[in-house]
């Protein structure tokens, strides 16, 4: 529909922003992974994850988000960079 082509246009830049930024979130994921691994440290630190979920929690709640979104959102993303950390992990300990 012609009508909703801007929108769909703003929408469309505003999801190339966000998997660049979720990129950009891994780039620093593997990073930290390679320090974790260096530095005996374990991949997956819950009190971190915890903190991070109810911070983005707490920032989404903010702005006016449903806090069960943020959280099952951030669950999502948090999971993937816990198993990318561990993957790595175990990379390392299999060479």
């Amino acid at each position: 529909m012609k009508i909703l082509k801007p929108y769909r246009e703003k929408i469309d830049a505003l999801d190339d922003q966000i998997i660049d930024l979720l990129g950009q979130r891994l780039d620093i994921i593997h990073e930290v992974a390679e320090l974790k691994e260096a530095k005996g440290i374990e991949p997956v630190l819950q009190e971190r994850v915890d903190e991070v979920r109810q911070r983005c929690i707490k920032r989404g709640e903010e702005n006016g988000y449903d806090p069960e979104f943020i959280s099952a959102l951030y669950t999502l993303i948090i999971d993937y960079s816990c198993q990318v950390e561990e993957d790595y992990k175990k990379e390392r300990t299999n060479v």
